[in-house]
């Protein structure tokens, strides 16, 4: 590794897409069970937008670069890193620092990149399949045979909760804001995809279901979504909110919770602690990773930007077009 420094996406000033600056910052050193990673390649995700307009600060101890998942190769080990080798090739969700060419990642929270897989599909892996597992399979109980309704299905989630939950038995419907993207989604796995524009989901659902409702929902809108919400589940259905990019409901119809014994969650994912993560990332292992190397299931790629040109990335998120993930390519 030659020269002590490296670039980085930096946002000096919160605000709009050019608040991210390209930056030399000093290369991190690995402590404890860290590894160092050259990043080839790093995820964009909603969660960076919030962080580049000011609302979503990094947690304690985390470096303010934005990027919440990388692939790259171990450049060096900690001294108490065990698990990989300098060279190993390797996919991580991180708590930040992805938009760089080096990050540093607790070794518990990587796993090999799947073979077969280019960097770019490997950087897109982490951030989405460590949150759709433990909500829909976890929070949410899908059993097979169960109804998931997923409100994004374009987005990176959605696109992923279709496949894990077809791949694990269960019948899914979709919201998406296009028919475009209702055909995408369909293609991908979805029995049912409704755009929202044009119809009423929870009219939709009903008649999808027989009048049942669905089992599980996966929901990132909240604001007036929470009470359609209850309107679309079964009785002893569970909701689980992962993001509120409607805000918050003006009044939740508690009533119709209780008389349809519904669960209402949810969870973050970027505070938690390394051995949550670590637990997912076992779990995601033995699991999904024999159903990733195998290609019955895979991150969907929209798009891919060089790291200077972040900004270009984040305006891309915000196209209602896009369709799955954006990546930024950083080296190799």
């Amino acid at each position: 590794m030659a020269g002590a420094t490296m670039k980085a996406i930096a946002i000096p000033v919160p605000g709009p897409y050019d608040a991210l600056v390209l930056e030399e910052r000093p290369r991190p050193s690995p402590a404890g069970r860290q590894v160092l990673v050259r990043v080839h390649a790093a995820g964009v995700n909603r969660p960076d937008v919030f962080q580049r307009l000011g609302n979503y600060p990094p947690p304690p101890g985390a470096p303010d670069i934005p990027g919440l998942e990388i692939a790259g190769e171990v450049a060096a080990l900690g001294p108490e890193a065990s698990t990989f080798s300098v060279g190993d090739t390797v996919t991580a969700l991180v708590p930040g620092g992805g938009y760089a060419e080096y990050c540093v990642v607790d070794e518990r929270n990587a796993l090999p990149v799947p073979r077969g897989f280019s960097m770019v599909e490997a950087a897109a892996i982490p951030e989405t399949f460590f949150t759709v597992w433990p909500n829909i399979f976890d929070r949410g109980r899908l059993a097979a045979g169960e109804t998931l309704l997923v409100h994004g299905g374009a987005s990176g989630i959605g696109t992923t909760a279709i496949q894990l939950a077809r791949a694990f038995g269960a019948r899914v419907i979709v919201t998406a804001g296009s028919d475009d993207k209702c055909d995408a989604c369909r293609k991908l796995g979805a029995d049912l995809a409704i755009n929202y524009r044009t119809a009423d989901f929870v009219a939709a659902v009903r008649e999808a279901t027989g009048g049942a409702g669905v089992n599980v929902i996966l929901d990132m809108v909240g604001g007036d979504y929470v009470n359609r919400n209850y309107e679309a589940a079964a009785p002893e259905g569970r909701i689980v909110q992962i993001a509120t990019l409607h805000g918050l409901p003006d009044k939740a119809n508690i009533a119709l919770l209780m008389q349809k014994r519904l669960t209402h969650t949810g969870s973050t994912l970027r505070p938690r602690p390394v051995e949550f993560k670590a637990a997912v990332a076992r779990t995601l292992h033995e699991k999904v990773w024999p159903l990733l190397e195998a290609r019955a299931i895979a991150p969907v790629i929209d798009s891919t930007f060089p790291l200077a040109e972040a900004p270009k990335a984040h305006a891309r998120i915000d196209d209602p077009d896009h369709f799955g993930k954006i990546v930024l390519t950083v080296a190799g």
